[in-house]
């Protein structure tokens, strides 16, 4: 029980800063409502559980892996992230009601889940916090899956947190249009894109 708490309070503690996923779920509640944003967090949930499970396993074989080619993925990773940050920006006001009569929820989950997976420094920050709280990177089967079950629980506790929030200010802030928030909420994502793209140019 104890790896289990532990294991939600590294899923919180990673989940809380608001990156990309973050800006997805509340732009995909504010759109189409509270179940978009459980789906959206549930791919970046799945994420986080795949990098958890190669720290607390220690399957070296995929972290290297992932490591070594991490600036091909976060390549597609800003690339995919700028992408969806243009269509919201082009968005018109035809298909976000279309969008908010029948979401996709399986392509909410998909691409979450690419953005959230295209992020192989993941591992590093598992490890650290793993570390940190004094779990063993290569921990036996049992207390590790408590410990993933732990991360899954505690980052979809934040994504649910996260949802309800904003569903709650959305109904107190009527008076945005779809069209203004989604400028809104494509310029951030175009800006978090650039920002990954920007910083492996340089880097």
């Amino acid at each position: 029980m104890d790896d289990l708490l532990r294991g939600i309070l590294v899923g919180l503690l990673f989940g809380l800063p608001v990156g990309a996923v973050g800006t997805m779920t509340v732009q995909r509640t504010w759109e189409s409502g509270i179940k978009a944003g459980l789906f959206t967090g549930l791919g970046s949930s799945v994420a986080d559980c795949f990098y958890a499970s190669v720290g607390v396993f220690g399957l070296t074989l995929i972290s290297n892996f992932l490591l070594r080619y991490q600036v091909v993925i976060n390549i597609l990773g800003g690339g995919l992230i700028l992408f969806i940050g243009i269509r919201l920006l082009i968005k018109k006001d035809d298909i976000q009601l279309k969008k908010r009569e029948g979401a996709g929820t399986l392509e909410m989950f998909l691409s979450s889940f690419a953005v959230g997976i295209t992020n192989p420094a993941a591992i590093l920050t598992f490890l650290f916090a793993f570390s940190y709280f004094g779990i063993s990177g290569s921990a036996g089967p049992i207390r590790g899956i408590m410990l993933v079950c732990g991360v899954f629980i505690g980052t979809y506790i934040w994504w649910g947190m996260l949802s309800a929030i904003t569903n709650l200010v959305k109904k107190k802030t009527e008076k945005f249009s779809f069209r203004s928030m989604n400028r809104i909420f494509g310029g951030v994502l175009f800006l978090f894109g650039a920002a990954v793209l920007l910083r492996l140019l340089f880097s």
